[in-house]
């Protein structure tokens, strides 16, 4: 295999490090470049154009969810694998509505993430073991009540926004750009960002990467 030319994202420099070192020591990889935030990632991928983009998901600023429909708007020959300490369902779906090539768990081994990439390259989609195992999982299992009852809190605190607050809140979860939801709700950017204050202020939340957590989890509907 010709080496991979890879861009590794993820706002903890650690766990950064981590990724480059282990992709070095393969020889098969070139690091173009290690960043921490979603909106790096955007612009080193349409400067760089890699082969592959390591991204996390949950990070201050602007998601690896978000960053990825950017990257593949602008750059589609690029694959992007996503990477998060928590594997969920929700997280699954917004990150094949936007556009990623696959998905792991931070806790898989090195073989794994070499796998992946290797089969990104090749065109192919690729997801570890725990995350197959969810898309596989029965999506209409019935919640438990004990599960309605916890999530009782959730519910009332979410049923505060307003309609158009929680569409806001759903089409950031799905990682759309200010612009985006503004063009598809027909109302100004800064009208969206207005939005999004009074939705942080009323949940008590900051930053996209937290708007699109609580979105996931509880399952915020599209009006």
């Amino acid at each position: 295999m010709d080496t991979v030319k890879v861009i590794v994202v993820d706002d903890h420099g650690l766990v950064r490090q981590g990724i480059v070192s282990l992709l070095r020591e393969t020889g098969e990889v070139e690091i173009l470049r290690s960043l921490e935030s979603g909106e790096e990632a955007v612009n080193s991928a349409t400067e760089l154009a890699p082969d592959v983009v390591i991204m996390d998901i949950v990070m201050k600023g602007m998601t690896g969810i978000e960053a990825t429909r950017w990257i593949k708007e602008q750059n589609p020959q690029t694959k992007v694998i996503l990477v998060s300490s928590e594997v969920n369902k929700d997280f699954i779906r917004a990150g094949l509505r936007s556009g990623m090539d696959g998905y792991l768990n931070k806790n898989s081994t090195p073989e794994v993430l070499v796998k992946a990439i290797r089969s990104v390259v090749k065109g192919e989609k690729y997801f570890s073991a725990d995350v197959t195992s969810l898309v596989l999982d029965d999506f209409s299992s019935p919640v438990k009540s004990g599960q309605r009852d916890s999530n009782k809190g959730d519910q009332l605190k979410s049923s505060i926004l307003s309609k158009r607050e929680e569409e806001v809140l759903m089409l950031i979860a799905e990682g759309k750009s200010l612009k985006q939801i503004g063009e598809e709700l027909f109302i100004s950017v800064k009208t969206v960002e207005t939005h999004k204050l009074h939705i942080q202020d009323k949940l008590g939340l900051s930053g996209t990467a937290q708007l699109v957590r609580y979105a996931l989890e509880r399952k915020i509907p599209r009006s």
